[in-house]
Order: C-alpha cells, then structure tokens, then sequence
C-alpha cells in the first residue's frame, strides 16, 4: 500500500474542472499605482512594488502570456498584471496551496495556444481536471489536502533557504562585478555600442517551425529562461528550408532581446559562442563587434549598464528597446590603443566573473547543484502524492 492509499483510507477522489472550485480573474495595469510595499506581479514574477492591492486572499497564479511555466502560490495583498491570472478559490472544496502543487505538475507548456510568445487560455485553464478526495466529506477532504501540503512544504522550505543563500551569493557575485567592470582606475575608455559594433536584427520564426533535426535557432523567449552569459548551442531547431528567410548571428556575436517584461529583461545578452552561425528571432539582434564576446555580456550585466539602458526603453504593454538609443550606450574598453592588451585584460575579467558564475549559476556546482537536488526530491514526493487515480482509471 502507498502513502497516498493510507492517506486516503478507501476515500474516494473526484476529478473536478478548476471552474468548478476557483473563478479565474484577469490582472490590471499598475502604472497609475503609486510606489508601496504590495509587490506586483507578471509571468515572470514580481515587477515591483504599490500601494495598492487587487486581491488579499491565498492564491494561485498562474500565467497568461510569457513565462507560462511560472505559477506562484501568493497569501498576501498583491496586485497582477494582464499576463498573469489569479485564482478566486472556493477554500471549502480546495485549500489553496494544495492547488498550487497540484497545477504545478500539469505540464502547461501542452496547452500552449500561441503561435509566437506562448499563451493560456482562460477556456482551457477553466477545463483542467482537479482532483478532491473524499468529496462527500468536506472536512476530511481539507485534512487530506493540508496533510499533503505540510509534506510538501517540509521540501520546498528546504529549496527555499538554499535559495535563500544563493540570492545572497548572487548579490556577493554582482557587488564584485560591478567592481571589476567600473574601472574608476586604469587605462579605459567608454565608448558607446554602436562605436565598437553593429546591430542586425534577426527574422520571424515561430512555434510550428520547429523540428527535432534543422537549423540552430535562439528564440527570444528562451534567452530569459535557458541562456546565461553565453553558449555554445542552441536549444531549438527549425526546418532546413527556412535558410534562406533567416538571418544569422555569427560566432562571438552577442544575442540580446529587443522586449520583455522588466527593464533588465529586455536586451537581456548571452553571447554566441557556437562554432558555426545561428538563426535569432526577430526579437532579437546580434550584436557584432570585435572584442571579447563574454566581455561584452558581462558589461550588459553591470547595473551601471541597466540603468543607462533603461532610458531607451519603450514603457508601452510590452516593453521595448530601442537601438537607436541603446547604441548610445557605453561599454568600458582597457587599453584602447592596443588591442592585444586590451583582449588580454578582458580575457583576465572573464576569466574572474567566470568563477563566480559558476558558483552561482551552474547547475553542476555549488549550492545551485545542491538545490536542484532538492527540486527535483519535492518534485517526486510531490507527484507520489498527487498521483491519484485518473478519471477513466475510476471508471474502470
């Protein structure tokens, strides 16, 4: 017999459409809010804080456009933009977080219904089976589903205070950055991009173009979630006889996005450090140029740099960058009139920043090793105890 077989003691489960135990509710615009303490949130977290809430009730959010694989668990005032949804959840049926640990194991990324940046539908969020044990028993129901979520929690609390700790290695790692790359001493020059490069945009591809075996391509949308500073491969392929409508970053090309959510996503860079070209989407450019390419990411990281940047940014319903003003934006070169030295000092930078990524970032090091450890602990006890029969395992 398994835990969940003990837990629900011959209890039967019933499979119930999310409409019937939660009401979904589209966000609102924050801009006229004024600054506060409610943090507001879109599909790719928090985007910053108000002084007013749209909700004050525990929650799910879940997302509407963008980052649709990123659902938040909320229990305090809040307000939600229009890429995400929240939850108005009928807590005699559902406890809240035992919502939110079931959504998190439906693979929502299959009920994606955009052809470009990846959507969810109301219509089709509303018809996701949740399953309740024990229905004719209210009280017995919530005792089953709170003694899931006390488990469950036991693991994500764990996740929760190693992340805790990387956030604080992450604000070590960006102090010394910032440090390593302000050169208030030495032999520099600032020059702006569009002195030491140039920008090409890339070409529209979309969802359905995509192939297990074709051409190499960056998706603007997987530069937030997939890339760090640079890489050597692409995640995505597209059909071979797109080559010639494509357009191509080359090798040492650094790819940034050209819209996001936040300010520090949009002209978000990793540099292409393939061995042959790759195709970028149209929201994206390439920028070329001849310095180190990890040298240049590592400069838009600088929060020098994204606060300059943010004065060229388009505050519209989609925030976009625009390079005409971005290419005004200065980057710091050592040793400018020699350029063997100059690569050589940005080489040195690297290598440094190097090490503390890897402490902070990488999946094979450190604590976010170690985390990722403990993830993927919560994510098998999590779908031992949701595992409940299927609808038509029922009827059978």
């Amino acid at each position: 017999m398994t835990f969940l077989e003990k837990l629900l003691n011959g209890a039967a489960v019933q499979w119930l459409p999310l409409e019937q135990i939660a009401k979904i509710k589209h966000g609102k615009d924050w801009k006229g809010l004024k600054p506060g303490e409610v943090p507001v949130y879109g599909s790719g977290g928090i985007m910053g804080y108000v002084d007013a809430y749209l909700y004050d009730k525990p929650t799910v959010l879940i997302p509407r456009k963008g980052s649709i694989t990123n659902v938040f668990y909320v229990d305090s005032p809040f307000w939600n933009v229009d890429t995400i949804y929240y939850t108005d959840i009928n807590d005699s049926k559902v406890v809240p977080k035992y919502l939110y640990h079931f959504i998190k194991t439906i693979d929502l990324m299959a009920l994606d219904t955009g052809s470009g940046r990846p959507s969810l539908t109301q219509a089709i969020l509303n018809n996701i089976l949740i399953p309740v044990p024990c229905p004719e028993n209210s009280k017995k129901s919530l005792e089953i589903q709170a003694e899931i979520v006390r488990i469950l929690d036991t693991f994500t609390e764990l996740t929760a205070e190693l992340t805790a700790e990387l956030t604080a290695r992450k604000k070590q790692y960006s102090y010394y950055r910032d440090q390593l790359l302000s050169f208030k001493e030495g032999n520099v020059e600032w020059k702006a991009l569009g002195e030491v490069g140039e920008f090409l945009r890339g070409k529209r591809f979309t969802k359905a173009d995509y192939v297990e075996d074709g051409i190499s391509v960056i998706h603007y949308g997987e530069i937030y979630t997939r890339y760090g500073v640079s890489t050597t491969q692409a995640y995505s392929q597209v059909r071979k006889d797109m080559a010639s409508s494509l357009r191509y970053a080359e090798p040492g090309d650094v790819v940034i996005t050209d819209v996001g959510e936040t300010v520090e996503d949009v002209g978000k860079a990793v540099a292409w450090l393939g061995d042959e070209k790759v195709a970028i989407h149209d929201h994206c450019y390439a920028f070329r140029h001849s310095m180190n390419p990890k040298f240049v990411s590592y400069c838009m990281q600088a929060t020098s740099f994204i606060a300059e940047k943010a004065k060229y940014i388009a505050r519209t319903k989609v925030n976009t960058l625009l390079i005409p003003g971005y290419s005004r934006v200065k980057i710091p070169v050592p040793y400018p009139n020699d350029p063997d030295k100059s690569l050589a000092e940005q080489a040195r930078i690297v290598s440094i920043l190097d090490k503390f990524d890897a402490l902070t970032h990488s999946i094979s090091e450190g604590l976010p090793r170690e985390i990722e450890l403990r993830q993927k602990q919560y994510e098998h006890y999590r779908d031992l105890l949701l595992s409940f029969p299927k609808p038509e395992e029922v009827v059978a």
